[in-house]
């Protein structure tokens, strides 16, 4: 077992735990700095506009500055959610639906094969 703060996890729900995180945080960060979802371009115009589109700008835009500190949000928060049943069931909800909303994506854009 692998105790953090008031919780232990088995050896399979600390793997289990790590990808769900990692799928979810790299979906989120596509969210964010790709994606023509609505919110997510409102989001960034709404970060440049206040950033004056300079540096800290990238933050909505390259995946590479995004990337860690979304990261450390889902790392974050799974910690957090050692505090109370409710918000462990709720890491596993969002951190869980971006990574299978991730997986489901990939699977469905290599699966309609290329244009002719």
């Amino acid at each position: 077992m692998i105790w953090i703060g008031v919780g232990a996890l088995t050896w399979w729900q600390a793997i289990l735990a790590v990808v769900v995180g990692v799928v979810g945080a790299a979906r989120l960060t596509r969210i964010i700095t790709y994606d023509d979802y609505p919110p997510a371009q409102k989001l960034r115009a709404w970060w440049q506009g206040l950033t004056n589109d300079g540096d800290w700008a990238k933050l909505v835009t390259c995946p590479w500055c995004a990337g860690p500190w979304i990261t450390l949000i889902a790392l974050a928060s799974f910690l957090v959610s050692f505090l109370a049943p409710w918000l462990g069931w709720a890491w596993w909800l969002f951190w869980g639906w971006l990574a299978l909303s991730y997986w489901t994506s990939q699977y469905v854009h290599f699966d309609e094969g290329k244009g002719e």
